[in-house]
């Protein structure tokens, strides 16, 4: 997921979305605690895309200040 992708969606779909993401993160750690885990990976793939979310939301917020 690209920043340029993000800027484009509003701020409820960027809120859905970081909620989704959340949710995925959440699974994947449940799915570790328990030895299930085959996508390690993932982790940092969501975690940027949360962190990604989280900065364009910031500077939507910033702007119509």
């Amino acid at each position: 997921m690209k920043a340029s992708e993000l800027r484009s969606k509003n701020t409820a779909e960027l809120k859905q979305e970081l909620l989704e993401l959340m949710r995925e993160q959440f699974k994947l750690r449940m799915q570790k605690s328990n030895d299930r885990l085959n996508r390690y990976h993932q982790f940092k793939v969501i975690r940027h895309d949360i962190a990604r979310i989280k900065t364009v939301l910031n500077e939507k917020k910033g702007s119509t200040v």
